[in-house]
């Protein structure tokens, strides 16, 4: 009796190949594990791939693009490759946009009749100078862009405000000549009750004339800034010589104050009020 039929091996078809990692390089990753093969029933809708065409202003950077390409020289523009690869970017670009086939189907019309032009003999001129170029007047358009597209590069080249540098900002606390706020006349009023008030409250009753004079009051409270940077207000008062020096010596600072011969002060409101000599700019 022989013995059990031996086991075949399985058929190459069944054998399911392992992709060889060693020195390979994902092509994609599959919920985070490597694909190193594309899937036999992949599909991929029309619309998912698009290919994006160069970019061009209008129909004359198009053309100028042409010409530079291929370093044709533009005052000899050989229109029937021009014309072709023109009319070949403009299939390619009425086949994915519609909107942009329009200026650049008028620029393929003229470039047409050009080339046909070209094509018949020349109609003499009726002066019987030489007949005009057809391409000249496309080569006048195509070297006015051309200065406009290189003037618009230079300009563009230059630094600018916000995108190159930023405008410096120095922030200044306090000027080389401060100004001190303007005493208001409520202030005064106020300062002048409190100095009357304080002479009242030690005048003598005595009946004495004095001949006061404002001119000499204007030069003593000269003399008392003199040399100082700041007087209180009230100390330019001497409540013991009575309510009449007082009002003289009122006077006198406000004459002195009309003729910018000294500046009264006050850094805030109810602050005290302080008198200095004028600052006279040297």
């Amino acid at each position: 009796m022989s013995g059990p039929p031996a086991e075949l091996p399985p058929a190459p078809e069944a054998v399911t190949a392992q992709p060889e990692v060693i020195d390979q390089v994902a092509i994609a990753r599959l919920y985070g594990e490597p694909l190193f093969a594309l899937p036999q029933d992949l599909y991929i809708p029309p619309d998912a791939l698009e290919v994006f065409l160069e970019a061009f202003e209008g129909p004359l950077d198009l053309l100028l693009y042409l010409i530079r390409r291929q370093n044709f020289n533009i005052l000899d523009i050989p229109m029937a490759e021009v014309t072709r690869q023109y009319l070949g970017y403009v299939e390619q670009v009425r086949a994915h946009n519609l909107e942009l086939a329009a200026e650049y189907l008028l620029m393929a019309a003229m470039l047409i009749e050009i080339k046909s032009r070209m094509l018949l003999p020349p109609k003499p001129a009726p002066d019987g100078s030489e007949p005009e170029d057809p391409r000249a007047e496309l080569v006048r358009r195509l070297l006015e862009y051309e200065q406009i597209k290189l003037a618009s590069r230079s300009l563009d080249a230059l630094p600018q405000l916000g995108r190159d540098f930023w405008r410096a900002q120095v922030h200044i606390e306090q000027s080389l000549a401060p100004r001190w706020p303007d005493v208001s006349v409520d202030d005064l009023r106020a300062a002048w009750r409190d100095i009357l008030r304080r002479a009242r409250l030690v005048q003598r009753h005595t009946i004495t004339r004095e001949a006061l004079s404002v001119r000499e009051h204007m030069s003593l409270v000269l003399r008392t800034l003199q040399g100082r940077r700041f007087v209180e207000f009230g100390e330019l008062f001497d409540p013991a010589r009575g309510v009449p020096v007082a009002i003289v010596t009122f006077i006198a600072m406000l004459e002195l104050a009309k003729e910018h011969l000294i500046e009264l002060t006050q850094a805030e409101a109810y602050a005290p009020i302080y008198v200095r000599l004028a600052y006279v700019p040297s």
